[in-house]
Formats: structure tokens, sequence, C-alpha cells
């Protein structure tokens, strides 16, 4: 693919549809194309909303656009191994929220289909393309704080209670890891790679979800990460890496900050401010359109085998909880 413009097509219409066409809109290169929606008239009011020149009323007729080159699928995660397979068998490269999928079975059923057909395929871990995260990992790489040794980090946040939506079914995926604790467990990865040792515990609430978790991931060298998530309790959305000559701090909200603070052993806390354009989606789109000009199938920043990691970890996470989803039968 070698065009000047990219052109996206959307799947669903939810709360990060709408950011992430947000973020193309600061993208010159990029095109918003299609829209696709189990509703005609949600797919209509999001494309007027959006300037958006096609409005479908399915996902099998977006994914059969042939003016689109790579679709965005912003659906529950539950859906998400549906969703890809179906872009894929039409040819469309695919962006995926986060998680990929609900677990590592789905994951590789999703990436072996876009092996076969040479597609390009990526999840949507939207942080590591910002502008903090890309500073935290050239310091690290500078060795700025010597060699990282701890990892502190969190994401929770306190949500009315509703059996049937996506944050407490069980149908729908609901609790805290998949939705939202992905972020310090991709956070940890970035930092240390895959992990030798995991532990966690959870509280699992009335409809049998986590609502709130502690992990301890453990690595080769005795490095440590402490992670913890919540959907039913405010944490403070911060992160710190601790090396042996210092520390750097990422501030609230840390996966998508705009300021570091950086402790080196003898000097005084130096500030940095990395402040990002646009809402900060644009950011992931780009590199996904630089690797789609490139004909690359995976992104070297965020490869399949960085997001089968993450599913395995999630995976042994879970079952050290006891928590399973009905779409883990067979399993």
């Amino acid at each position: 693919m070698t065009t000047d413009k990219i052109r996206w097509g959307i799947l669903g219409t939810g709360v990060i549809a709408r950011k992430f066409a947000e973020g193309l809109a600061v993208l010159p290169d990029a095109v918003l194309t299609a829209v696709g929606s189990r509703d005609e008239h949600t797919a209509a009011a999001f494309a007027s909303q959006y300037h958006v020149p096609h409005a479908y009323a399915s996902y099998e007729a977006l994914a059969q656009d042939p003016d689109v080159d790579v679709i965005y699928i912003a659906t529950p995660h539950v859906f998400h191994m549906e969703n890809s397979l179906l872009c894929l068998q039409q040819g469309k490269a695919v962006l995926c929220e986060k998680p990929f999928t609900m677990n590592r079975r789905q994951a590789e059923a999703v990436f072996a289909l876009a092996e076969a057909q040479k597609l390009f395929v990526m999840e949507a871990m939207w942080t590591y393309f910002l502008p903090a995260l890309t500073m935290v990992r050239q310091l690290l790489q500078d060795g700025v704080i010597g060699e990282p040794r701890l990892l502190t980090a969190d994401f929770g946040y306190r949500t009315a209670i509703d059996p049937h939506g996506r944050h407490f079914s069980p149908a729908l995926g609901g609790g805290a890891l998949l939705d939202v604790g992905i972020y310090p467990l991709a956070l940890a990865q970035l930092v240390f790679g895959a992990p030798s040792q995991i532990t966690g515990l959870a509280h699992l609430g009335e409809t049998g979800v986590d609502e709130q978790a502690g992990v301890i991931l453990g690595y080769d060298k005795g490095e440590l990460a402490l992670l913890h998530t919540a959907v039913r309790t405010e944490t403070p959305q911060e992160a710190v890496i601790m090396g042996t000559d210092g520390r750097v701090k990422i501030h609230f909200p840390w996966w998508h900050s705009a300021r570091l603070t950086l402790s080196q052993s003898g000097q005084p806390d130096r500030e940095i401010d990395v402040p990002y354009v646009g809402n900060g989606y644009n950011y992931e789109a780009a590199a996904v359109m630089d690797c789609l000009r490139q004909g690359q199938t995976q992104h070297p920043l965020m490869p399949w085998s960085t997001t089968l990691v993450l599913q395995d970890t999630m995976d042994k996470i879970r079952a050290q909880w006891g928590l399973r989803y009905p779409v883990d039968d067979g399993m």
C-alpha cells in the first residue's frame, strides 16, 4: 500500500469509537470513510456527527466496503475475535481495541488468519505510542535510572453496579483485569518483558467478576511489578519505575500522561513535560498507517508476540482466581 491517504472504517459506535474518530481528525493522511453498527440509526447518527461518507447497518457491510483499507474495532471485548475474523476474511487490515481477545486461544485464531491472509493486525495499545511512553522508553534505553528493578502501577475507578452491563456481566467479559488491568500489565511488559512468575488476589463481586485485584509479576533477574486494578474503587492512576540509579514517575493519569518526574541519585528532581497533540489516539493510528505503507503485518512496538504474552498472563491470573467466562469453555 503506497497511497498517501489511508482509508479507515470504524466498527462500533460507542465512546471509544468516538474518541478514535476524533483522533483521526487531526491526521491529514487519514480518511474516515465508513462506520458500521448493528443499528441503522446509530450508524447514521455517528456518520453525521463525524462527517463519515458511508454508514452501514451491519458489520458485514462495513467489512465488505472496497473503499476501506483498515478497520478499527471498538466493540466490547467479548466480540473482538469474531469482529476481527470478519474483517480479515474480507481482506481488511485490523486495529482492535484492548484486550485484543478474551483469552490467548482466541488471539491465536486471529493471528493465524492474519498470517494466512498476509494482513496487518495490531492490538490498540494506544499508551505505547504516546510521547510520555516514548520518552520513558528512551530514558530506560539510555540507562538514565540504571537497571530497572521495580515497577508500581495502577488503574482503577468506581462505577455503579449493573449486572447486565459490560463491567460486571461474565457474558460480556466483565471485571477490572480485562477492562483496565491490562494497562499496568502492558506497562510492566514494556519495561521488563514476559514474566516468569505470576501471582494475584482478587475480590470477586456479586456477579462473579473481579471488582478489584492486586497482581505481582516476577522476572528472571529478580525484577518485580506490583500492580492493582479496580472497577469499584478509585485509584491514583500513577506509575513509578525504580532503577538502581534513580526512578521515573509517570503522573496521573499515567496511561495518557503528559508529565514525568525524573529522580536521579544525588540530583534534584526534574520535571519533564511531554505534551501530545489531538486526543492521543492519533499516535497509534499514525503508527498503523506507517506499517500499511511499508507492507508490514506487525508493528515492532506492539507485535503479535506481545499481545500473546499479555493474553497468556491474564489467562494465568484468572485461573488463580477461578474466574472463567462462558467463552473459556473448552480451554
